[in-house]
């Protein structure tokens, strides 16, 4: 391990929030960057997790990891991956080479991408559910692409590994992206201007 690699790391990853989704060619609006959907990912896994009695801290790492080699690959999305030939496995080898983290992130992200364990499986269900979860918010402000996209995330839906993650997608598809707010806490229903 070399303390200079990982600053260069570091850096490295910073560099996710400028990796913008491949989503936006579709949606012509601004989407989640790389950064941005790994946060939702991690917290989209672990409630998932959490119901189906998973391992949080494997969970976690893994979502953290999940899209990692996109630093050097960049994000594709279903269209361009019929054209395009990534190398992810050095992708990932190369960005964690010689770092504190090398040795426990790559066995993490191999585990993923085998899709064997609930872990792993949880978080590709969380990869897709922020999909879903964007297109729903585009939606909601104006961009009907919905329509469009629904038979191929109805199919993306029926691949879906966990039980938990089946019943969100329902819920995500008859959701409304506002409620949280709207019918939480706030001025009108609790504070200064409440009736």
């Amino acid at each position: 391990m070399n303390k200079k690699r990982n600053i260069e790391f570091l850096f490295e990853i910073g560099t996710l929030r400028f990796i913008p989704r491949a989503w936006r060619q579709f949606l012509n609006k601004e989407c989640a960057n790389v950064a941005e959907h790994t946060f939702r990912v991690v917290w989209i896994a672990l409630t998932i997790a959490i119901e189906e009695k998973a391992d949080l801290n494997k969970v976690i790492k893994m979502s953290l990891v999940h899209d990692l080699p996109e630093t050097r690959t960049g994000n594709v999305h279903y269209l361009s991956r019929q054209y395009t030939k990534r190398d992810n496995n050095m992708a990932i080898n190369d960005t964690l080479m010689n770092t504190s983290v090398e040795r426990e992130f790559l066995k993490l992200f191999h585990e993923y991408e085998e899709r064997e364990s609930l872990e792993a499986k949880i978080v590709k269900d969380a990869d897709n559910l922020d999909a879903d979860m964007e297109i729903e918010e585009h939606y909601a402000n104006g961009v009907r692409s919905k329509e469009d996209f629904q038979p191929i995330r109805n199919r993306v839906s029926e691949l879906l590994f966990t039980k938990t993650a089946r019943k969100m997608w329902s819920e995500i598809q008859n959701s409304n992206h506002n409620d949280w707010h709207l019918n939480g806490n706030n001025r009108f229903k609790e504070g200064d201007w409440k009736r």
